[in-house]
C-alpha cells in the first residue's frame, strides 16, 4: 500500500506541471514583438524630422486585436508584428489608441496570423504581493523573456508618456526597454500591460493596469477613443488644523476645498470656490486627497473619476457654507481641454508659422521641458487666452537685425490687441494689410516687423535655411 500511495502522488505532480506547461505555451503563444518605424518631429527645428527604429512587446486578446502600449506606436509610419516561435514579420494597423493612459489596439488583416492562439483574457486588480509574470521581448536578446515578481504597491503614478496622473501597478519583476506592451500575467490572465521602470532603482517597473485596461475598451466599442474624464477643478487638501477650524469642520468631517472651477467645465455652474467635497460616488474623501478603494489602500480620489466614461454622472457630496448637500455633474472633458499648454501631442506634425524668418509656434509639453516656460504648464485657459503663441527662434537675416537671439519669447499682444488662439494670431499676421506688426509680451517688451518686407524676402530666408515650407501642414 505503500508503494501504491507514493505511485499515486508522483503520478499527480507529473499531471499538475504538464497542465502548468500547457498553460504557460498558450501564453506564450499569445505574445507578439513589434517592430516600429516612428517619425519623431524636432519641437525646436519644427519643419524637420528623423526616422528612428524600436521595438516592443504586445499580446492577442479577443477579436484579432494586440494589446500594447501607446508609446509603442506612437508617431509610427510602418508597423509591423512577429508571432511568438515564428520568424515571419507580418504588418500591422493601429486600430485604437489613448496616449492619456498609455495604451493602444493594433492588429492585422490576414487572419492566418491569429489562428491556433488562444487570446489572453482580463483578470482583477490584483492584491499586494501577488505573484506576476511578465513576458516580452527585453533588449538583450531576440528570443522571449519571462520574468517573475510580486505586485509591491498600487497607487496613482505619473505615467511618463501622457504625462497624466493614473493608477499603476509597482511590481519587482525584471523590466528593460523592449518590455513595453508586454502582458503581465497572473492566474493565468492579464493584470496590467508593462508601461515603465524607475531610472536608477532595481526591479522597480509599473504597469496599466486592468481597470484603465478595462476602460478603454469599453470606451472604443462604438469606434472612437473618448478618453479618461477630468470634472476641470482645483482643490486643496485641508490637512491645517486652522484651514479646518476656519471653515468648521469637526473632527469627523474630511474632504477637499475647492479652490477653482475652469471656465469651459461642466462643474462650473455646480461647484464654487469654497466648497468642500466630503464624497464622491458614496466613497469618502480624507482631508489628504485620497479615498480608500481595499482595506487599509488609498490612493487619489481621481480613482473614482477614472471608472467613469465620458458622458457619465459623477455624484458629490458638498459641503457649502456649512451646509451639507449632494450635486451631480456630467463629465464631458478631458483633462486636455482643461490646459492652456496642451498634453504632449503625437501622431501628427507640429504646428509652426515662419514671418520673415521670425518662427511662430504654439507653445507645447515638449518645449516646456527644455525652456524657462515651464511656469505656464498648470495654467488654465479663459475665454480670452486659450493658448499661448512664442516666438521659437529667429533665423537671423537683415530683416532681424537686433532681434536674431530672441527665443521662447511668450507673445501676449499683437498691435495693441490679444488674441485666444495660435489659429486666430495666424489669421491676423497672415491677413494683415499694415505696414508694422507690433509684438508685445506681458512686460510690455516689444518686437516690431516690417510686414511689406517680411512677406517680400520670406521666400528668400526659407530658401538660405533649407526650408521647403513657411507653415506646417495642418495651416497649408
Amino acid at each position: 500500500m505503500m508503494i501504491l500511495r507514493v505511485w499515486f502522488i508522483v503520478i499527480l505532480g507529473f499531471s499538475l506541471v504538464a497542465a502548468d506547461e500547457k498553460i504557460d505555451d498558450e501564453i506564450k503563444d499569445a505574445i507578439v514583438k513589434i517592430y516600429t518605424v516612428s517619425q519623431v518631429y524636432s519641437s525646436k527645428a519644427p519643419w524637420n524630422s528623423s526616422t528612428f527604429r524600436t521595438s516592443g512587446s504586445g499580446c492577442i486578446i479577443s477579436g484579432n486585436r494586440i494589446l500594447t502600449n501607446a508609446h509603442v506606436v506612437a508617431n509610427h509610419t510602418f508597423l509591423e508584428v512577429k508571432r511568438y516561435g515564428t520568424t515571419k514579420r507580418v504588418q500591422a494597423k493601429v486600430l485604437h489608441v489613448s496616449h492619456q493612459a498609455d495604451l493602444a489596439i493594433i492588429t492585422v488583416d490576414d487572419e492566418e496570423f491569429f489562428k491556433g492562439v488562444k487570446p489572453l483574457t482580463l483578470n482583477a486588480l490584483p492584491n499586494i504581493q501577488q505573484n506576476v509574470t511578465v513576458f516580452g521581448f527585453p533588449a538583450g536578446g531576440n528570443t522571449l523573456s519571462v520574468t517573475t515578481g510580486i505586485v509591491s504597491r498600487i497607487e496613482h503614478r505619473r505615467y511618463v508618456h501622457g504625462g497624466e496622473k493614473f493608477l499603476a501597478i509597482q511590481v519587482d519583476a525584471a523590466i528593460n526597454s523592449g518590455n513595453s506592451g508586454g502582458p503581465a500575467i497572473s492566474e493565468g490572465n492579464i493584470v496590467g500591460v508593462v508601461m515603465q521602470s524607475m531610472s536608477k532603482s532595481q526591479s522597480i517597473g509599473y504597469l496599466v493596469p486592468v481597470t484603465m485596461i478595462n476602460h478603454f475598451l469599453e470606451d472604443v466599442k462604438d469606434g472612437h477613443n473618448d478618453g479618461f474624464a477630468n470634472m476641470g477643478i482645483t482643490t486643496q487638501k485641508i490637512e491645517s488644523t486652522t484651514l479646518r477650524e476656519m471653515y468648521g469642520m469637526d473632527e469627523n468631517c474630511t474632504g477637499q476645498l475647492v479652490i477653482n472651477t475652469v471656465y469651459n467645465s461642466s462643474a462650473k455652474d455646480i461647484l464654487k470656490a469654497g466648497d468642500i467635497i466630503t464624497h464622491i460616488d458614496g466613497h469618502k474623501i480624507n482631508n489628504d486627497g485620497t479615498v480608500s478603494f481595499r482595506y487599509h489602500q488609498f490612493t487619489s480620489y481621481k480613482y473614482f473619476i477614472d471608472l467613469h466614461q465620458i458622458g457619465d454622472v459623477l455624484e458629490l457630496d458638498i459641503i457649502r457654507a456649512q451646509k451639507p448637500m449632494k450635486v451631480k455633474i456630467k463629465l464631458q472633458s478631458i483633462a486636455d481641454n482643461f490646459l492652456v499648454v496642451k498634453t504632449t501631442r503625437f501622431d501628427k506634425a507640429p504646428t509652426y508659422f515662419i514671418y520673415g524668418g521670425y518662427v511662430f509656434v504654439p507653445l507645447t509639453k515638449k518645449l516646456l521641458h527644455s525652456t524657462r516656460l515651464r511656469y505656464m504648464a498648470s495654467r488654465w485657459p479663459t475665454e480670452e487666452k486659450k493658448e499661448i503663441v512664442v516666438l521659437l527662434k529667429v533665423l537671423a537675416s537683415e530683416l532681424s537685425q537686433g532681434n536674431s537671439s530672441i527665443s521662447f519669447w511668450p507673445v501676449e499682444k499683437i498691435n495693441g490687441k490679444t488674441f485666444s488662439t495660435f489659429d486666430e494670431f495666424y489669421q491676423i499676421v497672415k491677413n494683415f494689410k499694415g505696414d508694422y506688426l507690433l509684438l508685445e509680451d506681458d512686460e510690455g517688451i516689444q518686437v516690431v516687423m516690417d510686414s511689406k518686407v517680411c512677406k517680400m524676402k520670406n521666400q528668400e530666408i526659407l530658401k538660405r535655411y533649407n526650408i521647403k515650407y513657411d507653415k506646417s501642414v495642418d495651416l497649408r
